[in-house]
């Protein structure tokens, strides 16, 4: 039996979804615990390519069933759009997905709070997707949340509705944007839950039960460990909790029962919107990265801000995270390049300063110490042996095994399936 957990170790866009539709080949569930539609994970495999925003990246494996599990925040069109769109590659997902009804819903006003809140803010924006996640986020810990729980029960989603558009259309309207009509919002939603109904159903007992007899579970993380809501680079955040912690609240699972955590890394690191970005490159090496890498959001199509590898950010993340291992991502985006660096550690002020010390303020006036590393010229994209590296790759990957204290398990090579090697 092994409940093997799956984090991004940078700002998101690591490389996920490659990662767990490799392993979910030997998974019986795969379970989505956290964050929303805010999420992209992208997937190259025979069905086609895929942006994942909700359902688990896993559900490609005939043998997994895919869980949304009660800390997951849901969109309900959005969700829908991804069924119709797996159905129509092939892919069966009746009786292979299960919503618990503990998910809290992506109502019409959180869409709208959000960009609102963003637009008043001016230049102190933080870059939101603009998806509504922190406004829904906000009405869970403050008691104003609507779950599919109520949505299955039509007098007490009016009455709960009825409430909070109460307060939000004040809000609305001072922010200066017509109030929102209760009676179309039923409309569309009772429409809604009865596409949805079918694959509601708690799945807790079924974790459980799957524990106890030894099957193979993957908890997906979405985001990154530094959009954590606590430990990341706040207020240039994501609205839930990241780290390993975060997955036994978000899907019920014990601490115990999690045998691997794994962190996937990108070879470089990137990020999309605003916020503190210590090894960014603002020259032809940060462009050439973009374009070669495909580095454009797969949930909001802005292009990612690209850097060095930052392994003062890693030694962190594996830490707070417990990784027993790393997954390394687009190792052959460097094809070619004459001079690769290695962000050893930060100075601030000219003393030395670690990524828990300061906050995201400080962060945006840290100097990166770089150690630099020979490129390489032969190709890396498709392998799949480790013998089959060039020398300068190879000694590259032991640096960053060196420098975040964890191993390296596996090296993608591509996008596709097939293109990555286990060590």
């Amino acid at each position: 039996m092994a409940v093997t957990l799956i984090i991004g170790a940078q700002w998101g866009d690591e490389g996920k979804g490659k990662i767990i539709d490799y392993l979910s080949k030997t998974s019986n569930f795969v379970v989505r615990y956290h964050g929303g539609n805010n999420a992209g994970h992208t997937i190259v495999n025979e069905y086609g390519k895929f942006a994942m925003h909700l359902i688990p990246s896993g559900i490609f494996s005939k043998k997994t069933v895919g869980i949304i599990a009660n800390g997951t925040v849901l969109d309900l069109d959005v969700l829908l759009e991804e069924i119709k769109l797996l159905e129509k590659a092939g892919v069966v997902v009746k009786e292979r997905l299960l919503i618990s009804p503990r998910c809290h819903v992506i109502m019409p006003y959180h869409r709208i709070l959000d960009r609102l809140f963003e637009e008043a803010k001016g230049k102190a924006k933080t870059g939101t997707t603009g998806r509504g996640i922190g406004p829904v986020y906000a009405d869970k810990v403050s008691y104003n949340g609507i779950r599919l729980f109520d949505l299955l029960d039509k007098r007490k989603f009016s009455e709960k509705l009825t409430i909070q558009l109460t307060v939000k259309n004040k809000i609305i309207q001072a922010l200066g944007e017509k109030p929102l009509d209760q009676k179309e919002i039923e409309m569309k939603f009772f429409a809604l839950i009865e596409k949805i109904k079918p694959y509601v159903k708690e799945p807790y007992s079924i974790i459980q039960l799957a524990i106890k007899n030894k099957k193979n579970i993957m908890l997906e993380g979405a985001q990154g460990v530094f959009l954590d809501t606590d430990w990341g680079t706040y207020p240039y955040a994501t609205a839930s909790t990241v780290v390993s912690g975060g997955a036994t609240p978000g899907a019920g699972i014990a601490p115990k029962n999690i045998t691997d955590i794994i962190g996937v890394v990108k070879a470089y690191t990137t990020r999309v919107g605003d916020g503190p970005f210590p090894t960014e490159l603002l020259d032809k090496d940060g462009e050439l990265l973009r374009e070669k890498g495909g580095e454009y959001g797969a949930t909001t199509g802005r292009p990612r801000r690209c850097g060095w590898f930052d392994s003062e950010l890693i030694r962190f993340a594996s830490q707070i995270n417990g990784f027993t291992s790393l997954a390394i991502t687009k190792l052959d985006i460097f094809d070619g390049f004459s001079e690769l660096k290695i962000c050893t550690g930060y100075t601030l002020n000219g003393k030395k300063i670690n990524y828990f010390d300061i906050d995201a303020l400080d962060l945006e006036k840290v100097k990166p110490v770089y150690k630099s590393m020979k490129g390489w010229t032969k190709q890396t994209q498709g392998a799949k042996r480790y013998q089959d590296l060039p020398k300068e790759a190879k000694a590259y990957l032991k640096e960053l095994e060196k420098l975040s204290g964890v191993k390296i398990a596996y090296i993608s090579t591509g996008q596709k399936r097939h293109e990555i090697i286990t060590i």
